[in-house]
């Protein structure tokens, strides 16, 4: 008796590790189709799903599950604290394709909600707005009235963060023009999501904790037709920083935007963070810094690619920068035009980089060019016979030292200020 106990104990201590419960205990579980939601994808559910959330926030919180179907929104949600809206999707699922015969459509399984919401403008309420210690889990965000082959229609933002320890996780934002509007909140959570932001996939903006960002994926999935994809490399955006304390960024990547990370300053200030693991291919410029903290942006094991548009660059940190910069054990690669444009007055460092395929016209560029501030480049390769480095007359101060040649050193130096230059290997 006493092994069939400890077996039974094992049993169920293991079921609770693995998740193994398909649903929360029934105390806390609301289903939305006993709030008249039919999931048929014709009906407006926005009323039946929003009486659910408001029955889970007046019990002092749960989980509203929405079981398999499409539910049609003409409307918006607004997820009370405490509450989290759940799909049936433990993992974020893929449609990429979902127009090609025999691939499958959001429509077809799990739960999906189709956002007609907002149609026509940027400017309206978010689709979904989360609060405080809410969350939205295991959903696909699908917006049908987009079309695959034509500029896209504008649309408000899929979801909004508000509030303290607002979550998305599980999510495919599938076609969205707007993705996760990560303002004015604190300790966000952002994981495990995917899919094809058009204009924007998150920004993120008067975060004063700890904001945490990991493993999305933005790739053009849902529609590489040329109308669209053309007008999504010129105008969209896939990652954006204004003010954020401590940013955490961690295992990301987007394809096919017109600036892969952007960097700005807005009325509540700049970024400061730690971004481990992310990447950007195929974006006009991978990695745009208008301005950041002076305690710097922290870019560790980084992969950057640009090829395409009217000058392929990975790393443009503008005049108005003030902030420091730092690339550690980063891949840049092309065919690009350079592999990084520095400017301002503030620091910019590569170290343990590598940089390969740039001044892909045969043009006499340099993979690195400075027009002011700071300049740091230590121990990294250049893997192609060009020249490697320019610091114009404005550079304050550089540290060249350290690296690793293809080819001589084609290093030009036009600065009156302090620079270093020792140590490299050339052939």
């Amino acid at each position: 008796m006493k092994h069939l106990l400890l077996v039974g104990a094992l049993a169920g201590w293991w079921a609770v590790l693995a998740g193994a419960p398909s649903s929360p205990p029934a105390a806390s579980a609301f289903n939305v189709r006993d709030f008249g939601a039919r999931g048929d994808g014709a009906t407006d559910d926005t009323a039946a799903v929003q009486k659910a959330l408001d029955a889970a926030a007046q019990a002092g919180g749960g989980v509203v599950w929405a079981p398999r179907g499409n539910y049609w929104f003409g409307g918006t949600l607004n997820v009370p604290a405490a509450v989290t809206l759940r799909g049936v999707w433990e993992s974020v699922p893929a449609h990429n394709g979902i127009r090609d015969a025999g691939l499958p459509k959001p429509t077809d399984d799990g739960t999906t909600f189709l956002v007609t919401a907002g149609a026509g403008s940027e400017a309206g309420a978010p689709f979904i707005t989360l609060n405080h210690n809410s969350t939205l889990k295991g959903v696909v965000l699908y917006y049908p009235q987009q079309k695959v082959d034509e500029v896209p229609d504008p649309f408000p933002w899929a979801i909004a963060m508000r509030g303290k320890n607002p979550a998305v996780l599980a999510v495919e934002l599938l076609n969205p023009y707007n993705g996760i509007d990560a303002t004015r909140n604190e300790r966000h959570l952002i994981r495990d999501v995917q899919g094809q932001p058009l204009r924007r996939g998150i920004l993120v903006d008067q975060i004063y904790d700890i904001g945490r960002i990991e493993n999305v994926h933005f790739n053009p999935w849902w529609s590489m037709k040329p109308k669209l994809f053309n007008w999504q490399m010129e105008h969209g955006e896939a990652f954006i920083f204004g003010r954020t304390d401590w940013q955490y960024v961690f295992n990301t990547f987007c394809f096919g935007y017109a600036v892969g990370y952007k960097f700005i300053r807005t009325q509540a200030g700049v970024c400061n963070g730690n971004f481990l693991g992310i990447g950007a291919d195929d974006c006009y410029t991978a990695l745009v810094v208008e301005e950041c903290a002076p305690y710097g942006l922290l870019i560790t094991n980084g992969e950057f690619v640009s090829f395409h548009g009217p000058d392929p660059t990975m790393i443009d940190v503008k005049p108005s920068n003030s902030g420091a910069v730092r690339f550690s054990n980063c891949a840049f690669w092309g065919p690009c035009n350079q592999i990084a444009k520095v400017a301002g007055r503030g620091t910019v460092g590569f170290s343990d980089c590598t940089f390969v395929q740039w001044d892909r016209k045969r043009e006499g560029r340099h993979a690195l060019q400075a027009a002011s501030g700071t300049l740091l480049v230590r121990g990294c390769e250049f893997r192609e016979p060009k020249a490697q480095i320019e610091l114009a007359e404005e550079v304050r101060r550089a540290v060249i030292t350290d690296n690793v040649m293809s080819g001589p050193a084609r290093i030009t130096n036009r600065s009156a200020g302090r620079v270093q230059i020792a140590n490299n290997a050339d052939q």
